[in-house]
């Protein structure tokens, strides 16, 4: 499902018109993306959380120049399913 299927589906289930809901949908992931860029964990009762995870530094290969590199140690986002989204999920595999 893309981004614009998200808001034609909220659109049609509210009435409310879709530039609307673009815009809450936008304004909701810049505010996601600015807290895990501030290193803020979101928390969504119900969903899940989004949060942010420390790599460790490692040693890596260059396959093409058979060399070895550092890859340093980095922040990425993740997200963590809360349990009953998962087991909503579980129940309904066909």
């Amino acid at each position: 499902m893309t981004k614009a299927e998200i808001v034609a589906e909220i659109a049609q289930r509210t009435g409310i018109e879709k530039v609307n809901i673009q815009e809450t949908v936008e304004s909701f992931m810049e505010v996601l993306k600015g807290s895990l860029a501030k290193g803020e964990n979101v928390y969504l009762r119900g969903f899940g959380s989004f949060i942010i995870k420390r790599r460790a530094e490692k040693t890596g290969r260059n396959i093409s120049k058979n060399t070895t590199i550092i890859i340093p140690a980095h922040n990425i986002p993740s997200f963590k399913p809360s349990k009953t989204f998962m087991n909503e999920i579980k129940s309904n595999v066909k």
